[in-house]
């Protein structure tokens, strides 16, 4: 004998109830079925709210109560043939007759009991069944109906009964044993007292009746029927790539199901795992697939020690502090006896050892009436102040990690906080049983999908990590950075298991966000239809998305955008910065980004920031983490000023050597910056701060070869300068081809003091070999000292930028 259980959507409507009835054809001409049924779906809702807006004198309970009437009309019609309709239509209007005269009831009283709120929803369930066992009928297959409340027995604990086993399992028994009918239907959720008075299970309700009528009858197995194929590796609402668990223990899935596992009702397992009964949790709309069986043991080896990740929202805590708890016996009694006395359950508990605080986590909605039972039960204490009034904090939530074989696995919660903690979330409270086999965490409701996220991705995708990037700026750099990452997705995911989406995108006018992931094919066409760029909005939105493992690409020269970098980290997003801005800004204000990112486990990258895609900043830091100290920097760092120092020869004038740069798109933006030399003081100066040293703008010195007057007015202007100081320029290019030199623009860092300018280097120096838009880092350190350490190649250009800011990235996520 198999006893199933029928609810959630495959009890919604006519046709998910014609599938259940082929899903059990075949088995009906060779099993004993005991098949209970739970209410159609939103019908207990419904009749709860009906009576409760009788309550409160709202004649509006009438209309509700004719849509449920005209549901179950309805229903039977589509179910039954015409001639075998009337009973059932009889059935239903009777039920329906009786659920209006207690309301009108209600009404008139203007008063609702538990007792009522029981009888009223009972009839979820009583017309469900009966509609289907008429449905089976009426197919050719025999049923014996049972009224569960003539054999499950309870206490007078309305809206949440005790089953009495002792009286309820003989009835059972009987029931079932004794008959000569091979199929039963039998309604769930409701029962009764030992007065006959009509008294519900609770949530989830129809599970527990099944459970308790497998237990009784030593059903061969228990089946819960549902709109999922099993029990998931988490809540496939929060987790896209959640996994079905094929198989789970009696004692994991109680762990999972109470942590908010909606698939099973929590009491459901503790009746069959007494009687060693394997449960199955399956689909009506996918029957042909295995599903979960929880059972006793598993001989089905797993990779994971974690079986599953479950939550619960809408929790409160409650924290009971005093300097006076220290030692004395008594002060967690007293707590749990007050809560008890208020019916408050209580969900975790944690204690320092320090014996100073007790905590406790409960359902939020009885957080009002704790706070007032418990500081009127220690008010002398309060008094004495030896006790604080109790703290209750709201909005949180209990995310729990569950598995009956992570006690014989170290590392476990180490992997757990670790994996919070990289992504910025915050733990309030931590619960581990003796057993551990679950791990519990109280965190932010609002981080609950994000902490989800997280740990499935650690625990359960062995696939790859999920990265969630933000872009802001597509110009010349941003738009072939995207259009790498579109280049290199399968490969990113084949070798370094890595999918980075592309949340977020930004310009001057535009801004586009999409948490899928933006079609990097059709980026320009998409988010030319974003809504209007807004800086404060943009950073706003990717700090309220909250997304795990995210990263934030500047690819501007705004100083707007670099000064919202703290914010950002803070929201634990890594920054990865080809603006300058905010590395060359202040020393305090580039310490304290620094900070932020140590402070938030995050990262600040600008490798960018000097010699584009070169691997200028890696390698200095390499140096530095192995030991070695930097005492001379020497560099050309202006892919700009080279090129245009290579290209001058006199034959054209120097400023249409400048604008062919600015062509090729060597230059900032404004090319100014270049040509002043300012862009290689902020070079030099972040290369000496990475070196250690507390060094600021006004501290280098700038020996600039441009004329004061070409860098005054618009761009404009100054090329029109530039041509009226031809002879100025050709100067000093005469001047170093005479001396059998040529002209670099190069920066000095040692003994703490840093300078940039102009200087004529011979054919023996390392810089005179150096070509085109090529950049070159010379390090001199304790252990580079005769031969020193050189870094070269191209310094500009926006596909190098591109891949330097795209390495960035990749390596904010994987280190």
């Amino acid at each position: 004998m198999r006893v199933l259980k029928f609810g959630g959507s495959s009890v919604a409507n006519a046709e998910n109830i014609n599938k259940i009835v082929s899903i059990l054809e075949d088995r009906l001409k060779n099993e004993k079925l005991i098949v209970v049924v739970s209410a159609l779906g939103g019908t207990t809702d419904a009749l709860l709210t009906s009576v409760v807006l009788a309550s409160e004198g709202k004649e509006k309970y009438k209309e509700e109560l004719q849509k449920i009437e005209n549901r179950h009309l309805e229903m039977t019609k589509q179910l039954i043939p015409v001639a075998q309709q009337s009973r059932v239509l009889s059935m239903v209007k009777q039920h329906c007759n009786e659920i209006e005269d207690i309301c009108n009831g209600v009404f008139l009283l203007q008063e609702l009991t538990s007792r009522t709120k029981d009888r009223i929803m009972s009839y979820g369930e009583l017309l469900s069944s009966q509609i289907i066992a008429a449905k089976f009928e009426s197919t050719g297959f025999k049923n014996k109906w049972i009224d569960a409340r003539k054999i499950i027995i309870t206490n007078s604990n309305f809206e949440n009964a005790v089953v009495n086993f002792d009286v309820s399992n003989p009835k059972i028994h009987s029931c079932f044993h004794d008959a000569e009918e091979s199929f039963f239907i039998v309604p769930g959720f409701i029962s009764s007292d030992k007065n006959g008075v009509t008294t519900t299970l609770g949530r989830g309700g129809s599970d527990y009746t099944a459970s308790v009528i497998a237990a009784a009858v030593d059903a061969t197995a228990l089946e819960i029927w549902t709109d999922v194929s099993g029990m998931m590796t988490a809540d496939p609402r929060l987790v896209s790539n959640a996994k079905i668990i094929p198989n789970v223990l009696y004692r994991e899935a109680m762990e999972l199901s109470h942590f908010g596992a909606k698939v099973l009702y929590p009491p459901t397992i503790q009746p069959v795992m007494r009687k060693n009964i394997p449960v199955w949790v399956k689909s009506t709309f996918a029957p042909e697939h295995h599903g979960t069986l929880i059972e006793n043991t598993s001989e089905k080896k797993t990779t994971s020690s974690v079986r599953g990740i479950s939550s619960i929202n809408k929790i409160a805590l409650l924290s009971l502090e005093g300097s006076g708890m220290a030692g004395v016996p008594g002060f967690s009694k007293r707590l749990f006896e007050t809560l008890a006395n208020e019916q408050i359950n209580v969900i975790l508990i944690t204690q320092s050892s320090s014996e100073h605080s007790i905590c406790v986590g409960i359902e939020e909605a009885a957080a009002e009436k704790a706070k007032l039972a418990v500081d009127a039960a220690f008010a002398l204490e309060i008094e004495r102040l030896v006790v604080e009034p109790l703290i209750v904090e709201k909005d949180l939530a209990i995310i729990a990690l569950v598995g009956d074989k992570m006690k014989s696995h170290p590392g476990i919660s180490g992997k757990m906080f670790s994996a919070l903690g990289r992504n910025g979330i915050n733990v309030r409270a931590i619960s581990q049983g003796s057993s551990e086999r679950n791990i519990s965490a109280v965190i932010s409701t609002n981080d609950v999908k994000k902490a989800v996220n997280v740990l499935h991705e650690d625990f359960f995708e062995t696939t790859y990590k999920q990265v969630n990037l933000f872009v802001a700026g597509v110009g010349n750099v941003g738009s072939r950075l995207l259009s790498q990452l579109l280049q290199q997705q399968s490969y990113l995911q084949k070798n370094l298991r890595l999918s980075v989406r592309v949340v977020g995108i930004a310009n001057s006018r535009k801004m586009l966000f999409n948490n899928n992931g933006i079609d990097l094919e059709n980026w320009k066409e998409l988010l030319q239809e974003g809504e209007k760029m807004n800086l404060s909005e943009f950073v706003n939105t990717i700090k309220s998305k909250n997304l795990r493992n995210s990263v934030f690409a500047d690819v501007t020269a705004n100083q707007d955008v670099a000064k919202h970098y703290a914010e950002i980290l803070e929201k634990s997003v890594s920054v990865v910065a080809c603006n300058k801005i905010a590395a060359s800004s202040s020393y305090s204000y580039y310490e304290k980004l620094k900070n932020l990112a140590r402070e938030f486990n995050v990262h600040y990258l600008f490798e960018t920031n000097v010699g584009a895609g070169l691997p200028v900043i890696g390698t200095l830091n390499d140096l530095l983490l192995s030991g070695d100290k930097v005492n001379k920097i020497e560099a050309v760092l202006s892919g700009t000023l080279n090129f245009v120092f290579n290209n001058y020869d006199g034959k054209k004038t120097f400023a249409k050597v400048v604008k062919e740069a600015q062509d090729e798109g060597f230059t900032e933006p404004d090319p100014r910056l270049d040509l002043s030399g300012v862009d290689v003081v902020r070079k030099i100066m972040i290369l000496a701060r990475e070196s250690g040293e507390k060094i600021d703008m006004e501290d280098i010195t700038n020996n600039s070869f441009m004329p004061e007057e070409c860098m005054q007015g618009s761009v404009e202007d100054f090329y029109k300068c530039m041509e009226k100081y031809e002879a100025h320029f050709k100067s000093i290019l005469d001047e170093a081809n005479k001396a059998g030199k040529k002209l670099k623009f190069v920066a000095n860092y040692e003994n703490g003091k840093a300078s940039v300018g102009l200087q004529q280097v011979d054919s023996s120096h390392d810089f005179y070999h150096l070509y085109g838009k090529d950049n070159v880092v010379v390090f001199y350190t304790n252990r580079y000292t005769g031969q020193p350490l050189v870094v070269k190649g191209a310094g500009a250009g926006a596909e190098v930028t591109a891949s330097g800011v795209f390495a960035d990235i990749i390596r904010a996520v994987r280190i």
